[in-house]
């Protein structure tokens, strides 16, 4: 087992390696120029969209333009909010946050492709449930079948160990800090299975039952609610942190800039990254984060209500702004300005990557700051369950869609197999089943990045007919 473990870590070492980072940016950058700076152009009106002045009741579709975008952030804003910040700025240095943001503004016109793709190939059933996605777009777009076959079983096992199980793990182990601290629980020791954390797994389970089995209309209705309230307060409290550090603001802008340019070295033990590292980190962990080029967030879009497949696109847009541009932004802020790269604050973050060096970030500047951290990962992350659980359920009804009664009762024992899995997730360690997962969660883009290049052409002509249609939309040209 141990020399199995090993080869899916080299295994999932070249599937995220730099031919698949090449792959995403590049079909990102060919997007960028077919939609003609769609991002930038359509910015505005994205917003005007998800308030709702655009929505007709008579649309087809289960869910609003703000609920699809909740739904897609409540699966995309996850670990990678908090520790996959960390993890780039101490591996490539501070340089590697312009790099994030590179990546988050050519995601944002990879999302808007892929999102109207998902609405203009999406199936309706007699009930008025939506299916949709990539495996959608790869059989009726390119004709492609078993490549959709291929995406909707990469999705499935995707769903069970970076939208499930490991999922749990993250939400029980900050649970059961918080139990040990207040004398309810006792500090776990060794590598094994943890009673506690089980315990905490089923009460999980129970929630997220509550939620997914109820489908995409229950789903929407929860991220509607909770999406905004965990950003909104993960944003405040790093502002207000930023705002205690506001002298070192305009200085670490300089050290980020001058870093990803290599005008200037990193202090505090970083001596020695380039350009280089700070590009492979920065680019590495936005795709991580915005999931951008994945394919996953199309599921989710599909299911709004609208008649208009270009609107969905400019939606789906705002979502590696909002995760990357906006919430790792300020991750990546409060780590910097609380002295990580300064000589003499060094010493206090030493050794420290991931979610450690965020806590420890933010409670460098308030008492209460590693709180945010932890509440903020309970809620990223039971959030991301709710919401790969969708992803997961639609490819599971697409690889029965030839027979619609024996796909709703595959979708059912789906939902409950994914419920009863959070348990074992939260109480066993799963570096095995991340490794797993992480594979399958990577070979998700290759079919969906073909399909967006072999249908950029589609795309940029229904954009063009939106344009002469609203010709008050279009402020750029």
């Amino acid at each position: 087992m141990e020399q199995f473990a090993k080869w899916v870590e080299t295994v999932n070492g070249y599937v995220w390696g730099y031919f698949l980072m090449f792959m995403i940016v590049g079909t990102g950058i060919w997007l960028t120029y077919k939609m003609r700076l769609v991002q930038i152009r359509f910015f505005a009106h994205a917003w005007s969209l998800i308030s709702g002045k655009w929505e007709k009741p008579d649309d087809k579709g289960e869910i609003t333009h703000f609920q699809a975008l909740s739904t897609a952030l409540a699966a995309t804003v996850g670990t990678g909010n908090i520790a996959g910040v960390a993890t780039a700025i101490a591996s490539g240095g501070p340089g590697a946050v312009f790099w994030m943001w590179v990546s988050a503004f050519i995601g944002m016109c990879t999302k808007f492709t892929c999102c109207l793709l998902a609405l203009k190939y999406r199936t309706i059933d007699s009930d008025g449930e939506v299916a949709g996605g990539p495996m959608y777009y790869l059989r009726d777009g390119l004709k492609m079948p078993k490549l959709g076959m291929l995406f909707a079983i990469f999705a499935f096992v995707a769903s069970f160990g970076i939208g499930n199980m490991v999922q749990a793990n993250s939400v029980a182990a900050p649970l059961h800090s918080y139990l040990c601290e207040a004398g309810l629980a006792e500090v776990a020791t060794g590598e094994g299975f943890n009673m506690v954390r089980l315990v905490i797994g089923i009460v999980i389970a129970i929630l997220v039952g509550i939620v997914i089995l109820g489908g995409i209309k229950r789903i929407a209705s929860f991220a509607d609610k909770v999406v905004p309230f965990m950003a909104f307060g993960y944003v405040a409290a790093s502002l207000y942190i930023l705002f205690v550090q506001r002298e070192n603001l305009i200085p670490a802008f300089k050290m980020i800039f001058g870093s990803a340019f290599g005008l200037q070295e990193a202090a505090g033990g970083m001596l020695g990254y380039g350009v280089a590292e700070a590009m492979r980190w920065g680019i590495a962990r936005g795709l991580f984060s915005n999931e951008a080029g994945l394919g996953s967030a199309p599921i989710a879009h599909a299911a709004a209500k609208t008649a208009e497949p270009v609107r969905e696109g400019m939606v789906a847009l705002l979502e590696p702004f909002i995760d990357t541009i906006v919430i790792c932004s300020m991750t990546a802020l409060v780590i910097i300005t609380s002295g990580y790269f300064n000589q003499a604050e060094a010493p206090l973050f030493a050794g420290l990557k991931g979610a450690e060096l965020t806590a420890a970030a933010f409670r460098h500047n308030v008492a209460w700051g590693h709180h945010v951290v932890s509440f903020g990962l309970i809620f990223f992350t039971f959030s991301t369950m709710i919401g790969w659980s969708y992803y997961g359920d639609r490819s599971v009804r697409y690889m029965f869609d030839a027979n619609p009664k024996r796909a709703k009762k595959a979708v059912f024992i789906y939902r409950l197999v994914y419920v009863l899995l959070i348990p074992i997730g939260a109480a066993v360690p799963l570096e095995l089943i991340w490794n797993l997962s992480d594979i399958a969660n990577g070979l998700m883009a290759f079919p969906n990045l073909l399909a967006l290049l072999a249908l950029s052409g589609v795309v940029a002509g229904m954009l063009r007919d939106y344009e002469e249609r609203y010709p008050a939309m279009r402020p750029l040209r």
